[in-house]
C-alpha cells in the first residue's frame, strides 16, 4: 500500500499525517473519543476514511440496484400496482405528526 507521501507501507504499519481540521471536525473528533465512541483521534480519522473509500467504490453498484428498483416499479405500474401518489404523502404527514406528538 502507498500512502499519499509516496511511501510504501504493508499492512501492520502505521504512516504518520499531519491532518489540519475545521473546528466543528475537530470537536467531533474530540466529542467522538471523549464519549468512548472511539479509541482516538486516529481511530476516528481511520473510520471516516474507510467509510469514505467504500463510498467511493458503491456508485456502480448502487445505481444498477436503483434501476432495477425502478424495472420493478414501473412493472407494477404496469400491472395496475400502483397507489395514489398523493394519499400516500398525506398518510406519511399525518404518521409523522402522530409520532412527534407521542411522549418520549
Amino acid at each position: 500500500m502507498t500512502c499519499p507521501c509516496g511511501e510504501r507501507a504493508d499492512v501492520t504499519s502505521r504512516t504518520t499525517l499531519n491532518v489540519s481540521l475545521t473546528p466543528d471536525l475537530g470537536r467531533f473528533v474530540e466529542n467522538r473519543v471523549r464519549s468512548g465512541k472511539s479509541q482516538s483521534a486516529s481511530e476516528v480519522v481511520r473510520e471516516a476514511l474507510r467509510l469514505l473509500e467504500r463510498r467511493d467504490r458503491e456508485p456502480v453498484a448502487s445505481v444498477d440496484e436503483l434501476k432495477r428498483e425502478i424495472e420493478i416499479g414501473l412493472a407494477q405500474l404496469r400491472r395496475g400496482e400502483g397507489i395514489d401518489g398523493d394519499a400516500f404523502f398525506r398518510r406519511l404527514a399525518a404518521r409523522r405528526r402522530t409520532k412527534g406528538a407521542a411522549p418520549s
